[in-house]
């Protein structure tokens, strides 16, 4: 059996920064991962049940976001362009590319990071013009519907779709 192992994943935490929603997702695949193969493309939770449904061929339905994870766990350094997606809260929103975090609050406010350059985010690059289209490039990623706020004493109730694929 391999082991393949995909980090920067979306995790349920306290924030929309790189410490709170980095987790590991582990999987083994017989006869597709490679024993201690390691992938270090960012990817979200959302690709669980799509790469379930893809692994067991059964197609996936039209309301499941995310992409199926099979291209990665074949071959960890294959070609992926899919930011992962965190949400905190109502319509706050963060999307993580291999370079960039782009942070959008309900309120408005954003921050923009550099991963690469500085991976403990101590330097909010949002106001930069330079960067302005980086961010509108990564802002295309944020979901399009948001689900309503949950009323004080309720559940939350969960999207049919973000329209993010």
């Amino acid at each position: 059996m391999g082991v393949s192992i995909i980090s920067r994943t979306r995790a349920d935490k306290s924030g929309l920064w790189e410490e709170a929603t980095r987790a590991p997702l582990i999987w083994i695949v017989p006869g597709l991962t490679k024993p201690n193969s390691i992938c270090d493309r960012t990817v979200d939770f959302m690709s669980i049940y799509p790469t379930l449904m893809d692994l067991c061929g059964i197609p996936k339905p039209s309301h499941v976001e995310g992409l199926s994870l099979r291209p990665l766990l074949k071959d960890p350094h294959a070609a992926w362009d899919s930011p992962a997606l965190t949400t905190h809260g109502f319509q706050n929103h963060a999307v993580r590319t291999e370079q960039w975090r782009y942070i959008r609050y309900q309120d408005g406010g954003e921050e923009l990071y550099d991963e690469s350059a500085d991976p403990l985010e101590w330097t909010n690059l949002a106001g930069k013009p330079e960067l302005a289209s980086v961010k509108a490039d990564l802002a295309k990623q944020l979901p399009r519907v948001n689900a309503p706020a949950p009323a004080p004493n309720q559940p939350a109730r969960q999207p049919q779709g973000t329209g993010r694929n």
